[in-house]
């Protein structure tokens, strides 16, 4: 028995494409129409992946949403969905969280980005390679179009999330990026912006959970015609970053939750992430320790001698050299077990303590007439020499901390989702349910 052509786009209806492209709008009357069909022409002429267009209109006070109706119900796998909130950010979480697809992905109406990117950009998503992609304006290869002062401000930018958040993606803002379904649904939780600064802290949770991010080079011409106020966005930028810095720094975000929820724990048990990274960071603490333990001992040797200054400079060091690793070098947030992880961080420092103490003994019985520098000399020695030991020790000390200090956190990650929907109507809301039938306002989606 052959089915009809008819039987054929129903069975092909009521099956998930691999592909949801989301278009966020805001009174793009004028352009949406050649976007969409441009983008549907693309993806029907043999494009080996099924996909669907979702055009996301965030309260456009013009024709748009309109405009969107209609091209949903021309053209076959479009659909759209309405918020009565604005905000680009609020709108792709709502289009996300919704759909059906294995991956979503989104990119601006006026379509700067060369539709030829488009598979690079999901093809290792398809494959389970990788977790997020995003288009980079920023790589060498890449061919960009734009002005100086847009030129300019991207480059400062992205240069700011390196220094403040240690991000090591290249381009945060390009609107050109995919990510698989599974992976967002754990994501979006902790995602508080809704407007422009949503890519950005998206990108920095996803590093920090140790996902994989696949950058792809593209081609790209400015539009002239953009909506975006610079001078809002950049204020929004940079309270952004400012409000994410502090959740990371404080622990307020449940990192380890969210790493074993998208199975990034490490592959082999014992062995912490990022280790090459615990020991670059532990050896910038380690020489702002001794910096700080040369002037110190400097200025209390004259007054309680030799042994004393060592002792009074290392304790004061050793304090600060445990809170500093602590937080920057092993990622421990929070205040649980501070007090704990101090103690065996002193004891840690008696151990240091008797290699240094031991060493300027040994000078002082042998070479009593030693000046001040040679002391130094050898007390710099023998705490290169408990270096190793104080990493070692210290890395025992953190073994668990970070699991214990997410413990409890599942409670603020509800809050935070509530958070996110800030100044959204209850329109907005009853959107970002669970039912992705209540998402669409055209015709159902058909491939």
């Amino acid at each position: 028995m052959t089915q009809t052509e008819a039987e054929q786009k129903a069975m092909q209806s009521s099956r998930a494409p691999v592909l949801d492209v989301v278009i966020p709008v805001y009174n793009e009357e004028v352009d949406l129409g050649l976007c969409v069909r441009r983008l549907h022409a693309y993806l029907r002429a043999g494009f080996p992946f099924t996909a669907r267009i979702t055009i996301a209109d965030n309260a456009s006070t013009d024709a748009t949403l309109a405009v969107a109706q209609l091209l949903a119900a021309e053209l076959d796998g479009v659909g759209v969905l309405h918020l009565d909130a604005k905000g680009r950010g609020r709108a792709l979480r709502t289009a996300w969280e919704g759909s059906d697809a294995a991956v979503v992905a989104y990119m601006d109406v006026d379509l700067s980005t060369d539709l030829d990117a488009l598979l690079p950009l999901i093809a290792p998503l398809v494959s389970g390679h990788s977790d997020l992609a995003i288009g980079t304006r920023l790589d060498a290869s890449a061919r960009v179009v734009r002005g100086p002062k847009r030129e300019i401000i991207s480059r400062c930018y992205n240069l700011l999330l390196k220094t403040t958040l240690r991000a090591r993606f290249s381009d945060a803002q390009c609107g050109f990026k995919a990510v698989r379904t599974e992976v967002a649904r754990e994501l979006l939780p902790l995602v508080r912006d809704g407007e422009w600064f949503f890519d950005t802290e998206l990108l920095v949770l996803a590093e920090r959970a140790g996902l994989r991010i696949h950058e792809v080079p593209v081609d790209w011409i400015d539009d002239p015609d953009s909506r975006v106020d610079i001078v809002d966005t950049a204020r929004k930028d940079l309270r952004g970053i400012w409000r994410l810095t502090k959740a990371l720094t404080t622990g307020a975000l449940p990192l380890d939750e969210l790493r074993a929820a998208v199975g990034r724990e490490p592959l082999v048990a014992g062995v912490p992430l990022g280790m090459v990274g615990q020991l670059v960071r532990f050896a910038i603490v380690g020489v702002t320790s001794t910096l700080a333990y040369i002037v110190l001992y400097l200025l209390l040797q004259p007054l309680v001698g030799g042994q004393g200054a060592n002792l009074l400079s290392l304790l004061v060091t050793a304090v600060g050299n445990t809170a500093a690793n602590r937080a920057f070098t092993f990622g421990v947030r929070g205040r649980g077990d501070a007090l704990s992880h101090q103690f065996q961080g002193l004891a840690i420092f008696a151990f240091g303590l008797a290699i240094t103490s031991g060493s300027l003994f040994a000078l002082h019985r042998w070479a009593p007439d030693a000046p001040v520098a040679v002391e130094l000399t050898v007390l710099i020695t023998a705490n290169l020499v408990a270096t190793l030991a104080r990493f070692v020790g210290l890395r025992w000390v953190f073994r668990d901390a970070g699991r214990h200090c997410s413990v409890g956190t599942s409670g603020q990650q509800a809050a935070r989702a509530a958070e996110a929907t800030d100044g959204a109507t209850g329109s907005d809301r009853v959107l970002s349910g669970t039912n992705p039938a209540a998402r669409r306002t055209a015709p159902e989606v058909r491939r």
